[in-house]
């Protein structure tokens, strides 16, 4: 059917409507600005206080708090024990409504972020920086799962990757925000106004999340009610190729199916534990994130400890940063568009290996005070940030139900948030300088994910051309299944 405007899609059985794909890219576009951006503005606000402890550390607070030996590794360790061990908290993105289970993230982060400045030793730190975890641990992992109530899963990489784009993007102006905010007079220290400051914000934001919010494709406030009814609609088919078609997802309705009925089936969240391919993903989001969460908390010591001054650490950590965020976004849309993960995953992965290679096996006299040391970091930032970036919707797009997307990310990041558990711990302060053993570690973890991916490659194509010759056999009959994304 075609009409002014272009070829009709939607309708079915369901007696959904029809409308054209020109309808169909606004409502996207429309989603994209409001909803993706706003999401993705309250990541860079918990990445800001997630990471601002390595701006505080240089404004003053090691002395302040006394912190000796391996107390500020504790401080980076004790955020993500609790972040591990409430990864759980994604499953409630399919239990509570969204408006409700944001805000209450929101200012909860808002809170204990600004709270740490009245932390008076290691220890009231180290709690605090642990219940910071919790609350970002029920916001962060979760959004990826929550936008593919809304994005068809061709669609979703681009759609992550712009919310985990917020990440670099944060990174690249905080050692300039950190230096502008400490260099206020203030009666307090300045690695005390620094977090509160940071902090307070969220707090503000909260309160708008909870009016901004939508709980389900038909509830976007910001489109009208025929772009809401399409926004419904074009969630319970999937494309592949350049046809809709519906395909049987195990639950009535699919992904929209969000409005009419909440809850988890538990008996396909098993299903997610014994699957290998799962687990595959997980070490490949561990691996990536050893590099992830590292990076930001101690580049500006490591550009000092290549003979930067502690300024010119906190201006020259900015660049790589800008460019992984245009890197990001620029993969992840290439990714949407090739309908690819895995190559651009070993592609990224590679070039961040390399960056950290020629870092740990180069002598010290041509990575320190050298500008060669310095450029090894936009390969390693660039790589990093934009193989993580597709690790995650590509945990999404291969399972076929809301229940197996849900489990399946708690799975991703129980084991993937490990990672951290081993980024956090990677240079050692020992006096020396020397950061060898942590480029070594960390490009042994890029080279896992390249290989780890190629492997999910593998078995996904195996699977594919499994499921092709069984509809064959079939002659049509049974309905078409979901195809893996490779």
């Amino acid at each position: 059917m075609e009409e002014f405007g272009g070829p009709l899609v939607g309708g079915g059985e369901d007696g959904g409507i029809f409308y054209t794909k020109e309808e169909e890219r606004k409502v996207r576009r429309k989603m994209d600005k409001w909803l993706v951006g706003f999401l993705a503005g309250l990541y860079m606000l918990s990445f800001l206080d997630r990471s601002n402890i390595g701006n505080a550390r240089i404004a003053g607070m090691e002395e302040d708090l006394n912190l000796t030996g391996d107390q500020y590794e504790w401080l980076l360790t004790s955020f993500y024990i609790t972040y591990i061990t409430f990864e759980w908290l994604t499953l409630l993105w399919r239990i509570v409504p969204a408006h409700k289970h944001i805000t209450f993230c929101v200012a909860g982060w808002g809170l204990v972020a600004s709270i740490q400045a009245l932390a008076w030793n290691w220890g009231s730190m180290m709690f605090l920086r642990a219940l910071l975890g919790v609350f970002e641990a029920a916001y962060g992992p979760g959004v990826p799962f929550y936008l593919s109530f809304f994005y068809r899963r061709e669609e979703l990489a681009l759609r992550a990757g712009l919310f985990i784009s917020a990440a670099p993007l944060a990174t690249a102006y905080a050692g300039t925000l950190a230096y502008l905010i400490t260099s206020i007079p203030s009666p307090l220290a300045p690695w005390r106004v620094l977090l509160i400051t940071e902090g307070f914000p969220s707090l503000i934001v909260a309160v708008i999340a909870w009016y901004w919010i939508p709980d389900s494709p038909g509830e976007q406030r910001w489109l009208g009610r025929r772009e809401r009814e399409i926004a419904r609609r074009r969630v319970m088919v999937v494309r592949d190729g350049e046809e809709d078609e519906e395909w049987d997802d195990g639950e009535t309705g699919g992904v929209a199916g969000l409005e009419e009925k909440r809850g988890i089936k538990w008996g396909e969240v098993w299903m997610v534990l014994g699957d290998v391919k799962n687990w595959i993903t997980s070490l490949m989001f561990f691996s990536c994130n050893v590099g992830f969460s590292s990076l930001p908390v101690y580049l500006p010591t490591i550009l000092n400890d290549m003979g930067y001054t502690r300024l010119q650490s906190q201006a020259l950590s900015a660049p790589p940063y800008l460019l992984a965020f245009l890197s990001v976004i620029l993969t992840t849309y290439l990714s949407d568009r090739h309908r690819s993960r895995s190559m651009f995953i070993i592609t990224h992965a590679l070039i961040a290996f390399l960056g950290y290679l020629f870092l740990a096996v180069s002598p010290l006299t041509l990575t320190s005070g050298s500008i060669w040391g310095y450029l090894a970091i936009y390969p390693i930032a660039i790589g990093v940030f934009s193989a993580v970036s597709l690790v995650i919707p590509w945990a999404l797009n291969n399972q076929d139900t809301v229940s197996k997307q849900g489990a399946g990310m708690v799975v991703l990041g129980v084991v993937g948030q490990m990672g951290p558990l081993v980024g956090t711990r990677v240079y050692p302060r020992d006096g020396t300088g020397n950061n060898r053993l942590g480029m070594g570690l960390c490009a042994v973890a890029l080279a896992v994910v390249a290989v780890a991916a190629g492997t999910l490659r593998g078995m996904l194509k195996r699977a594919n051309e499994t499921r092709d010759e069984e509809e064959r056999r079939m002659g049509g009959r049974g309905g078409r299944r979901m195809r893996f994304i490779l």
